[in-house]
């Protein structure tokens, strides 16, 4: 939607394909009998005003002045064998409260705090490409270049570490805990510092309305730009002739256009959607390098108003559960009763997401019939966990809704149910080209493009695809904007 957004206002005729009922891809949350679960955003880089990201954000219409925007201060709250341990948005109380539960990690917990400050001074640059027209230009200050230098040497110090790894710093086992349930263990220490960083700087609030919501209200603005949506539409092919993309094939029938811009996951659009394969070496490179985060979501209606329990709530196990052969300890769980339209009057929609690359499993269990059946029992595992945390859940129960990969891989057409792709240990952030290298008026986008993905990423690489497009046309990036 970014893509089509950015090229009706630059002057094109634009028609997105969707395969769903509903737009917005993996940033989607879903309805069952009254209940809304978030699938897709839990917080949004860019919601806050004095971020670049904003700018964008308005402009596609996913935020405007109607869209209130929700801060938790307490972002994460772990019950620690009754002990109240917190990750605070603001720095300065992040570690006044560490500090008070482990005075022996003061050394570390100083250093987390320096380390915050210095990343929340990072920012995605929006600049223009090189050549491109634009109606009005898009540049990087040398004020804020200068205000991110001090974080590039700890950045790629924290690039050489895991979560884990990094986590094993602090003596404290809470503190541990808390570090390795943010953004999960395999990823780099440098990501976990981003996304707390993200939050300190009053920044990764959750719009309302969450995932379909801000997927709606981006889906009107591109409507009410001459934009066509086609809904229930999957497209079976891209048809290139001459080595030149020239349409795609849909239900068998062809349909022409001047140029074509694959939005959906690349690693299955490289695979499916040509007669054969495509081999070109940066995507060879994706292929080979891609680390897939994948998760499972388990979604419960219930008829209790929680509203007085922590928003993000982690808990230890009274006794752990084996899922896809790994024992869980812990569970976390998001808890959506304050949240307006989410669900009837005095009942809360709780999820709970389980971290880990478990297609294949799922995939076996599939082709084995026995799908529905581990779903019905991981649901049943975990609200057996979770009553025993919070006893008002038992028997009121009203929706369960498990989300396996399988399920994204269906609804959304994602290489093997995945979000994002991992950014771990060493690994370097890689940026992909966002054109064919042997066929013309082909153009790629989306959260594949550009590691580890996620929104910001997929609104970049849409803005910067349109950029080429108009580039590569002779028209004015944003010229007929309205």
């Amino acid at each position: 939607m970014t893509a089509g957004i950015y090229a009706q206002q630059s002057g094109f005729d634009t028609t997105i394909f969707e395969m769903h009922t509903i737009p917005g891809g993996n940033c989607t949350s879903w309805k069952r009998d009254g209940y809304l679960f978030e699938g897709g955003m839990h917080w949004l880089t860019g919601s806050g005003k004095d971020q670049p990201l904003y700018k964008v954000w308005r402009n596609l219409g996913a935020l405007d002045n109607t869209v209130p925007v929700y801060n938790r201060d307490q972002f994460l709250t772990y019950d620690y064998n009754g002990m109240v341990v917190c990750l605070y948005q603001n720095t300065d109380k992040l570690k006044e409260h560490f500090l008070s539960i482990s005075p022996e990690d003061e050394k570390e917990i100083s250093c987390l705090c320096k380390d915050i400050k210095k990343f929340s001074k990072m920012n995605m640059p929006i600049t223009d490409i090189k050549g491109v027209r634009v109606k009005e230009k898009s540049t990087m200050s040398i004020s804020s270049l200068f205000k991110m230098l001090p974080a590039v040497p700890r950045m790629s110090e924290l690039d050489k570490l895991s979560v884990t790894e990094y986590s094993q710093r602090f003596k404290h086992p809470a503190i541990r805990t808390l570090m390795q349930s943010v953004v999960g263990t395999e990823y780099s220490a440098s990501s976990l510092l981003f996304t707390l960083a993200c939050f300190a700087s009053g920044d990764g609030g959750y719009p309302q309305g969450g995932s379909l919501g801000m997927a709606i209200r981006m889906a009107k603005r591109f409507e009410d730009l001459g934009g066509k949506i086609k809904y229930k539409t999957c497209v079976e092919k891209v048809i290139t002739e001459d080595g030149k993309a020239i349409g795609v094939i849909i239900n068998g029938e062809q349909i022409f256009a001047d140029a074509v811009i694959v939005t959906a996951d690349t690693l299955s659009a490289i695979d499916n959607l040509f007669d054969a394969p495509l081999h070109e070496p940066w995507m060879e490179s994706m292929r080979k390098k891609t680390k897939l985060a994948m998760d499972t979501f388990i979604c419960l209606g219930v008829e209790a108003d929680l509203s007085t329990l922590p928003e993000n709530l982690l808990f230890d196990l009274y006794e752990p559960f084996i899922y896809a052969g790994k024992e869980i300890t812990s569970l976390g769980l998001n808890n959506y009763a304050t949240y307006k339209g989410y669900a009837p009057t005095g009942c809360t929609p709780l999820t709970i997401a389980i971290m880990g690359d478990t297609y294949n499993y799922w995939k076996d269990l599939m082709e084995k019939g026995e799908y529905k059946k581990e779903k019905q029992r991981i649901a049943a595992t975990i609200i057996d966990r979770i009553s025993h945390k919070i006893p008002q859940i038992k028997d009121n129960i009203k929706v369960i809704d498990v989300a396996t990969p399988l399920t994204y891989e269906r609804y959304c057409g994602t290489y093997h149910g995945s979000w994002m792709t991992v950014k771990g240990k060493g690994d370097k952030m890689i940026t992909y080209p966002c054109k064919s290298d042997n066929i013309n008026c082909l153009y790629f986008a989306g959260q594949r493009m550009v590691t580890p993905g996620g929104l910001p990423v997929a609104a970049y690489t849409g803005r910067n695809v349109i950029q080429n497009l108009c580039k590569d046309s002779g028209m004015v990036f944003q010229g007929k904007a309205q």
